[in-house]
C-alpha cells in the first residue's frame, strides 16, 4: 500500500482555538500532512482529545492550555517555540469568540472589550511574538481566519463583524510588511460552517447542508504548503476562490 503524501513533514504549525470546530479540524488535517502541531486552546479536555487524534494519524502535538487574553503567556510561548525549534513554519490564527448578538447601543462595554481582546488584540500579539520565528522558516505561512460576515454589515452582528474586518486589515498589513521575505500571509473567510459558534448564533438552523469544519481545514492546509506563493489574499470559502482583498479582478 502506498503511503499518503505528507507535504508538511518536519514542519511546525501552531493552531489557536485547536480544541474544537475549525481549529480542531485544521490541527488534525495539518497533522495528517505531517506537521508537528502546537495546539493552543483554553479547554484542556479538547486538547487531550486532539492529541489522541493526532497520534492516531501518526503525528505529534504539543498541547498549550492558554487564554489568549494572557499576552505575557503568548510571549512565553513564542520564546519556548524559538528555543525548541528555532522557527515557526505555520501560524493559523483561528481562535475567536462570537460576542453578543445585539444592537450596538445595547452591547455592554465589557462584552465589546472581550471580543476585541480575543479576536483582534490576541492576533496582533501572536503576530508580534512569532514574526521573527516565521521569517526564520524556509517557507513561513500565516492564515488568519475571518468570516464572510465581516463584509455584510448585518444588524446585531456588530462586535464580531467589526473584529473580523479588523483581522483582514491586520493580515493585509502583515502581508505587505513581509512581501520580500519567505513569509506568505493570507485570510480564509468561511461562510456558514457546522460549529458550536454557528449553533449558538442561529439556534434551530438545519445543519444538514452546512459545510463541516474539515472542509475548511482542507483549504487551510493548502494555504500552509511551501508551494503556496500568494500573499495578501482573501480566500472565500466555500467558493474556494483566492482573490485580492475586496478588490475586483
Amino acid at each position: 500500500m502506498t503511503a499518503e503524501p505528507r507535504p508538511l513533514a518536519d514542519r511546525i504549525a501552531l493552531v489557536t482555538g485547536a480544541s474544537r470546530g475549525i481549529g480542531h479540524a485544521t490541527a488534525l488535517a495539518l497533522a495528517k500532512a505531517g506537521a508537528h502541531i502546537v495546539a493552543v486552546a483554553r479547554t484542556v479536555g479538547g486538547l487531550e482529545e486532539l492529541d489522541d487524534a493526532v497520534r492516531a494519524v501518526g503525528s505529534t502535538a504539543t498541547l498549550v492550555p492558554l487564554d489568549l487574553k494572557d499576552s505575557a503567556g503568548i510571549d512565553r510561548l513564542a520564546e519556548a517555540v524559538g528555543q525548541r525549534y528555532g522557527r515557526l513554519d505555520a501560524l493559523i490564527a483561528n481562535a475567536g469568540i462570537l460576542g453578543p448578538l445585539s444592537p450596538l447601543d445595547h452591547v455592554l462595554p465589557n462584552d465589546w472589550d472581550d471580543v476585541v481582546a480575543i479576536n483582534i488584540t490576541a492576533n496582533y500579539r501572536l503576530t508580534r511574538a512569532f514574526a521573527d520565528l516565521l521569517r526564520k522558516s524556509a517557507a513561513g505561512r500565516v492564515v488568519y481566519v475571518s468570516s464572510a460576515i465581516a463584509s455584510l454589515g448585518l444588524a446585531y452582528w456588530g462586535p464580531y463583524a467589526v473584529s473580523k474586518a479588523a483581522i483582514e486589515v491586520l493580515a493585509r498589513t502583515f502581508a505587505a510588511e513581509t512581501a520580500s521575505t519567505n513569509v506568505r500571509v493570507n485570510v480564509i473567510a468561511p461562510a456558514q460552517v457546522r460549529t458550536r459558534m454557528l449553533a449558538t448564533a442561529r439556534p434551530g438552523l438545519d445543519m444538514t447542508n452546512v459545510e463541516k469544519p474539515d472542509k475548511v481545514a482542507e483549504q487551510i492546509v493548502e494555504l500552509c504548503l511551501p508551494s503556496m506563493t500568494e500573499t495578501g489574499k482573501y480566500y472565500d470559502f466555500p467558493s474556494r476562490k483566492l482573490v485580492d482583498f475586496r478588490r475586483p479582478e
